[in-house]
């Protein structure tokens, strides 16, 4: 029988007892070698990450920012595939029916926000769909001057035509992330959605926007 495994816990509790000893920085107890474990594989995780620019004083924030942009054009360039022998203009046409499919109706507004736009764009989206006949507009029962929107019969055949395309565009974007870095991107992600988003909501006007983002980060 083989004990390596044993003799590498043994070997980590002899690290983690010599530098309790030196700086006792965690509790002398499992929760405290535990900690010290995760902190210590943090560090060596961040020893092995580098970036184009980092020797010149290029921050992560700005690394994150890029890539982050790059992934959009990337999910883009991808969509455009759905595109081909189809009716759709663009990627928020079936953006749009995905939305009214899983939530059902809602006020233009409330679907235009939920993709993340402005209204002037959302709205020649809407109008654009509406021509097609692949969603309609009426009235809202709680307030007339609101229109509520619901995808039709012949907009759920054509999103069902293209799902095939579409859910492979969406796969490809995660590519080859293993299924435990799915999850742990996701909870990253939602994260930075939970700080954005608010502000978002808020239709601050954009001289202000970023002054009053800035001080959102900076009280967290």
């Amino acid at each position: 029988m083989k004990y390596d495994l044993l003799q590498d816990v043994i070997q980590l509790v002899s690290e983690f007892e010599q530098e309790q000893l030196s700086h006792a920085s965690y509790g002398n107890d499992l929760k405290g070698f535990m900690s010290w474990v995760a902190n210590s594989k943090a560090s060596d995780r961040e020893r092995t990450i580098a970036w184009k620019g980092m020797e010149n004083g290029r921050s992560a924030e700005s690394v994150i920012s890029t890539l982050l942009v790059h992934l959009n054009r990337y999910a883009k360039n991808y969509s455009r595939s759905v595109l081909i022998h189809s009716d759709f203009s663009t990627q928020e046409d079936y953006i749009y029916l995905i939305n009214l499919k899983a939530f059902g109706e809602m006020t233009k507004m409330a679907l235009i926000k939920k993709n993340i736009q402005d209204k002037p764009v959302g709205m020649q989206i809407i109008n654009r769909l509406i021509k097609h006949g692949w969603v309609k507009q009426q009235d809202s029962v709680t307030d007339r001057r609101s229109k509520m929107i619901s995808i039709t019969d012949i907009g759920l055949e054509v999103l069902e035509q293209h799902m095939h395309k579409i859910r492979q565009a969406t796969q490809i974007v995660s590519a080859d992330l293993l299924p435990e870095e799915k999850l742990e991107l996701i909870r990253l992600l939602q994260k930075l959605e939970a700080f954005h988003h608010p502000i978002y909501l808020s239709n601050t006007p954009a001289e202000q926007l970023l002054g009053q983002a800035y001080q959102q980060l900076k009280s967290t």
